[in-house]
């Protein structure tokens, strides 16, 4: 396989370079931080007064976690590091609590942010021949803005269709050749089954990749993604609190998330003890952004499950690699005292070719009893008026999901397009228990 490298020199920099570079950026990190009124003042509880009391990246561990509430009490400004006549863009999440978490970009942050993005980019063998559809929200969102830059950097000619309206999707697709397109993987999966719908050929468009991501999803869906339109699918991953998308992101080999470590300082924390796991294990992934002044974050916890992957990548890229993000350790549902991610459930049920491309997780009270239900659509082929292959089904992924989760779930069998789909992220669980006030 040929490699290509959006930034080589520090794409492949070898591990004491690369971490004498962290350790400069770390420096300078904790320089802004100290011009905040939030960090000035959390830094200084813990003996950090100004950059130089950073000598070596262990110091790092001095420095307390930030947590997405402490961006919350910070709101508007407590997090920004520059005057605000040197902002010139801000994002925003959506706020459901009623306070959003905010970072703010100055020119030089957007300019290293989008050579990030045109780095993931280009690293999965796209370049300026391609033709980049971007079906991803815009807005305050910082998936669609991300993307958009990193493409017209790469020089790719950029379509920014934005999600939904399926049918205008297709026909952009087919009038100006499209080759890539960025969307959530659930909207990929919808996108396959309006094809079909619409009548739309796969021959008639000429599609070869696609970037996934702001959701977590299952190899599984990826493989079947893969398989139904015929393309490659990339894992993104990134976060608004660390700029958005260009966080880390899958090479050629598709074997793991490339963390671009000249940008980022990554640990992995057991979420319970807060230590530091080995290599391999599995916890919580913990950020540290250096590639943005206006509004520096220290040792963020995102709450996202994954582990660094041991040993090299054969891209030849020194930078580590992530695993599959599995979903958030605030996802988890406790039913009825067992601990259940949404993502044991998607790999049962993406692995089953007779179920269709959507699936809803529902869980209610019984009595005193949690009662789990899971809903999913099923192909066409398989949705027949003889109920006897539909109940043959139905118990086979009754008994395939107690053996993965212990837990005995209703399942729901589901006509094709019959679930609700979401043009953003993907709304997988309804959590209908009664909460106490």
């Amino acid at each position: 396989m040929i490699y290509q490298y959006w930034n080589e020199k520090f794409e492949k920099m070898p591990r004491t370079e690369l971490e004498a570079w962290q350790l400069e950026r770390l420096r300078e990190t904790v320089a802004c931080g100290l011009r905040t009124p939030f960090y000035r003042k959390r830094l200084a509880e813990s003996g950090i007064t100004e950059a130089r009391d950073i000598k070596t990246l262990a110091d790092l561990r001095r420095i307390p976690f930030t947590t997405k509430s402490d961006l919350r009490d910070g709101f508007p400004y407590g997090f920004l590091a520059v005057p605000k006549e040197e902002v010139i863009r801000l994002h925003a999440s959506s706020g459901t609590t009623g306070i959003p978490t905010t970072i703010y970009l100055s020119r030089g942050d957007i300019a290293r942010w989008t050579s990030f993005v045109a780095r993931c980019i280009y690293a999965t063998g796209c370049d300026k021949t391609d033709v980049f559809q971007n079906m991803i929200t815009y807005g305050l969102f910082t998936g669609g803005h991300g993307f958009h830059a990193g493409g017209e950097e790469v020089g790719m000619l950029v379509i920014p269709s934005g999600p939904g309206n399926t049918t205008r999707q297709f026909r952009l697709m087919q009038d100006f050749g499209t080759t890539v397109v960025h969307a959530t993987p659930s909207f990929l999966l919808h996108v396959e089954s309006k094809m079909k719908e619409e009548g739309v050929g796969r021959d008639s468009v000429k599609l070869k990749r696609a970037f996934a991501g702001a959701e977590p999803y299952s190899e599984d869906t990826r493989r079947r993604i893969e398989e139904l339109l015929r393309i490659d699918v990339y894992n993104s991953y990134g976060l608004s609190e660390m700029n958005g998308p260009g966080v880390a992101f899958e090479c050629q080999e598709k074997n793991g998330l490339h963390l671009w470590e000249d940008g980022y300082i990554a640990e992995i924390i057991n979420p319970e003890t807060l230590e530091p796991v080995p290599d391999g294990e599995r916890g919580e992934l913990v950020l540290t952004i250096l590639c943005r002044e206006a509004t520096p974050i220290l040792r963020y916890r995102t709450r996202d499950l994954t582990g660094f992957i041991p040993g090299p990548c054969p891209c030849g890229r020194t930078h580590r690699r992530l695993y599959r993000i599995t979903g958030r350790s605030d996802d988890m549902l406790i039913i009825n005292g067992v601990n259940v991610f949404p993502s044991q459930i998607e790999e049962v049920i993406m692995a089953m070719k007779e179920v269709g491309n959507n699936y809803l997780i529902e869980i209610e009270k019984d009595g005193v009893l949690d009662r789990l239900t899971v809903k999913t659509e099923v192909t066409a082929a398989t949705f027949m008026d003889d109920t006897r292959p539909l109940n043959a089904l139905k118990e086979r992924i009754r008994r395939t999901l107690q053996a993965s989760i212990t837990i005995n779930p209703r399942v729901e069998l589901h006509e094709s397009g019959s679930l609700p789909v979401s043009e953003g992220k993907a709304v997988r669980v309804r959590d209908l228990r009664p909460r106490d006030v």
